[in-house]
């Protein structure tokens, strides 16, 4: 394929070397003749271990060149790489300068093009930022429309400084924001014989998957340096707890917690962060990303409540309330917070939970249920279908599988969905607390 890559930086520079050792056509654009020269010269702009033979082995066969002109570029290929940087402003937002900069001219330069152009972002990017500024830079300086004179998709990268190359080769997935199918095949056949997933989105999807993955990285390392810290001032090694917490694949290094939805609960999780950031500041040890977790979870309820408020309707049916579907705890539940909020406010609340109601009558949380909450528990109803009847807002708050069927049949009910059952975004009837 013949490639035009836009920005001859870091990315830039790797995405033209890896490209061109695949025999693609690659033309390097960059508005510093300096890096031209570089490039045509097969040197390396930037430093990293095997860039530099990549390029050469490029120029030599014919198959990469650099050029400063824009419109010979855009006319000579079918596809153009957006890798331009973008830095940060003094108040921590992007600054779009060289982006818009860049579609500007690549627009005016597709006004003289016939045939199909496709315009791929492989920059770094917030959500909205193709729909709401590329895209419309693009159409305004061509005068064609996007998705159908021309192609446009997003195409994040995940490369490491210093270990690039085979991050590009090696990838642990490629992901295509497309905006229309055409845009997202022509970008994916970029990728043939990488053994890696190819994961199609749309567009907002894609941006917001490289920014995910970037805090995360944040916060993994954030967190190991906070439980290191807090090792060593208890006389112990961090790497030593590090390390085999990193042996654990099911729950440690897994998916399993990391998927959006409500607070977490029950006698583990919240009484052990506490006691681990009170012996944090007994040893005078800082951790503000641990310190926050607690209010963090408490946010989420939050913003539970509020979701439920603003439907404005006062009768309210709460499917769940032991924190987890196939149990009884009620310790530190954030169902039960939920519903004090709710009562507290006056809202006609009734509740369905049937391991909680066995429990009330034989378990071993009676006790509990009777003397903490019994202004929660009296409104305990033993029949799912007339509490749903009855309520003007269902709350899908564990997950048990007979709320999922809950959900089909309530058509004409406002549901709210803080475990994940639905299947697609919000709409009228339904909302999710993360979707």
């Amino acid at each position: 394929m013949n490639i035009s890559i836009f920005g001859l930086g870091y990315v830039g520079a790797v995405c033209a070397g890896c490209l061109s050792a695949r025999g693609h056509q690659v033309l390097g654009v960059d508005i510093s003749p300096a890096k031209i020269d570089m490039i045509n010269q097969g040197k390396s702009p930037i430093v990293e271990p095997g860039l530099e033979q990549l390029l050469l082995d490029g120029v030599r066969h014919g198959r990469l060149r650099g050029t400063t002109d824009v419109q010979a570029a855009v006319l000579a290929t079918e596809m153009s790489l957006l890798c331009v940087g973008t830095p940060s402003k003094k108040n921590g937002d992007l600054d779009l300068v060289y982006m818009e900069a860049v579609c500007r001219e690549i627009g005016t330069a597709m006004r003289d093009k016939a045939s199909r152009h496709t315009v791929v972002v492989r920059s770094t990017v917030l959500p909205g930022t193709v729909k709401n500024v590329v895209i419309p830079i693009l159409e305004q300086s061509s005068g064609k429309r996007a998705g159908i004179d021309f192609g446009v998709a997003v195409n994040p990268e995940f490369l490491r400084e210093s270990t690039a190359i085979q991050d590009y080769d090696f990838p642990a997935m490629t992901v295509i924001g497309e905006l229309d199918p055409q845009s997202g095949d022509l970008l994916q056949s970029l990728y043939q014989g990488l053994d890696a997933p190819v994961i199609r989105k749309s567009i907002e999807v894609a941006e917001m998957i490289k920014y995910t993955c970037n805090v995360w990285h944040a916060t993994k390392v954030s967190f190991a340096n906070e439980i290191g810290n807090i090792a060593k001032a208890s006389g112990v090694d961090g790497r030593e707890v590090m390390d085999v917490v990193c042996q654990d694949y099911k729950l440690n290094l897994s998916r399993y917690y990391l998927r959006p939805g409500f607070a977490f609960g029950g006698s583990c999780l919240p009484k052990d962060v506490r006691a681990l950031t009170y012996r944090a500041g007994q040893l005078d040890v800082e951790h503000p990303l641990l310190a926050s977790i607690m209010a963090s979870n408490r946010n989420q309820v939050k913003n539970a409540f509020e979701l439920i408020t603003r439907q404005d309707k006062r009768r309210i049916g709460l499917l769940g309330l032991s924190f987890k579907a196939g149990s009884d705890d009620l310790r530190e539940s954030p169902l039960v917070e939920l519903a004090e909020m709710l009562i507290g406010k006056g809202y006609d609340l009734t509740i369905y939970d049937a391991n909680v109601e066995y429990a009330r009558v034989f378990g071993a949380n009676r006790e509990y249920i009777e003397s903490k909450i019994p202004h929660v528990s009296s409104l305990l109803c033993n029949d799912l279908q007339q509490v749903i009847r009855e309520a003007d807002v269902v709350v899908l708050g564990n997950n048990d599988d007979r709320f999922a069927q809950a959900l089909d049949a309530s058509s004409d009910k406002q549901i709210i969905d803080l475990v994940g059952f639905m299947a697609h975004g919000s709409d009228a009837q339904r909302e999710g607390i993360c979707w």
